[in-house]
């Protein structure tokens, strides 16, 4: 029996015979199947580019929007739930409150979306210096570092405040804050790179992500991923 992290009752996790018999490491269920049942997955209809819901499949306006400025080069994005209440309260605790044993739960939501997606690079959006020293542990780089091997290949070199607390035109009008880290080792070259988040919202965070990764190795192969949409 496990407790379920989020409303603390015992619950007996669902084990399939094909994890049963695997030599492979088992992701453990840490929520209750109740609460999972909190968090929405997106529906069939979504945005051809950035997967947001639409009434029918189709590009939505955001991405409209992006694409005045980028052409045809827009990011591709995959997310694995809703952004909903359920969503919100969970996000206020793990990143306000610095509640750190949530990440468990975050990982169990995207773990299986997550899984699916293969890339050679898997890269994730960095926390800034104020954000680290407040919640002493990279709120994104803790999500994902137990799902797939990470690379650091981001810095955030200036910071002009929580996406979270701006409005939408705020957000879009934000500057660039990221850079890339030449101190490690790799070679992005034609290869294909994962961007994580947490939270996809208008994109502006990950598009600058990409703008900073594309000006040094421009024939890559930039997508990205988030947990909520």
């Amino acid at each position: 029996m496990n407790s379920c992290l989020l409303c603390g009752q015992q619950f007996a996790p669902a084990v399939s015979l094909r994890q049963f018999f695997s030599w492979r490491k088992v992701h453990v269920q840490r929520i209750c199947i109740q609460c999972r049942a909190k968090f929405q997955a997106l529906t069939d209809h979504r945005c051809q580019v950035c997967t947001g819901e639409l009434a029918q499949n189709d590009v939505c306006l955001n991405c409209r929007t992006w694409r005045k400025i980028y052409g045809s080069s827009l990011l591709h994005h995959h997310a694995a739930l809703r952004y909903n209440g359920a969503a919100h309260d969970l996000m206020v605790n793990y990143k306000r409150y610095g509640d750190y044993v949530l990440r468990a739960v975050l990982q169990e939501l995207c773990y299986q979306e997550l899984r699916q997606i293969k890339a050679d690079y898997y890269v994730p959006i960095p926390t800034s210096a104020a954000h680290l020293a407040k919640r002493q542990f990279d709120t994104i780089s803790a999500i994902y570092d137990d799902i797939v091997p990470l690379t650091p290949a981001l810095l955030k070199v200036s910071d002009c405040g929580a996406q979270g607390s701006k409005n939408r035109t705020e957000r879009l009008r934000s500057e660039q804050t990221f850079g890339v880290n030449h101190d490690l080792a790799f070679d992005f070259k034609q290869r294909k790179i994962l961007l994580l988040d947490d939270i996809y919202t208008t994109g502006r965070t990950l598009y600058h992500a990409r703008d900073a990764l594309s000006a040094v190795f421009p024939a890559a192969r930039i997508e990205s991923f988030s947990i909520y949409r």
